[in-house]
């Protein structure tokens, strides 16, 4: 898997960004306080740089999920890698090889736009974040509001984070 890691740290700034308009009280913000339970005491005694720092290292490894979970060359390199790297070990210097390898390439290189990784964000948003972030807040006790304000949150956040990853990797 080959990763632009400039673009993997730009795209880990993406939840900061976004997080900051987001939850800021003239967007979500007070309707989040009020349903998480939030006060301007318990927020401020938070140990901000901590908090910040490990929702960057959190950030950087979901940027990956992308070329984990929806980058389609990942996914072909495994054809070309020996069987030991637990690839197909396809040779892409034979004739049959080197067919497959050009399909593969002109197929990456037709899927690796901002477009490509809106559209998996979406799929990710509705099979994996909803129903997670719906579930924790179940058993938080927490309102349908809540719900909604932080699976907006992720689902904007990951449809941008995608987008970033797909376009610019």
């Amino acid at each position: 898997m080959q990763v632009n890691w400039l673009v993997q740290l730009v795209a880990a700034l993406v939840p900061m960004i976004i997080g900051f308009i987001w939850y800021n009280p003239k967007v979500f913000g007070n309707a989040w306080m009020q349903s998480a339970g939030m006060t301007d005491e318990k927020v401020k005694s938070g140990n901000m740089p901590v908090i910040f720092g490990v929702s960057f290292v959190m950030a950087f490894l979901f940027g990956l999920a992308y070329k984990i979970l929806a980058d389609h060359g990942t996914m072909f390199e495994a054809l070309f890698r020996p069987v030991v790297e637990h690839g197909m070990g396809i040779d892409a210097t034979s004739a049959f090889g080197s067919e497959l390898k050009g399909h593969a390439d002109a197929y990456v290189a037709r899927y690796s736009s901002w477009t490509h990784g809106l559209a998996h964000s979406i799929v990710i948003s509705v099979v994996v974040i909803l129903p997670i972030t719906i579930t924790n807040a179940l058993f938080e006790r927490k309102s349908f509001k809540y719900m909604m304000v932080n699976f907006g949150y992720w689902a904007v956040t990951t449809a941008v984070m995608f987008m970033v990853v797909a376009q610019f990797s």
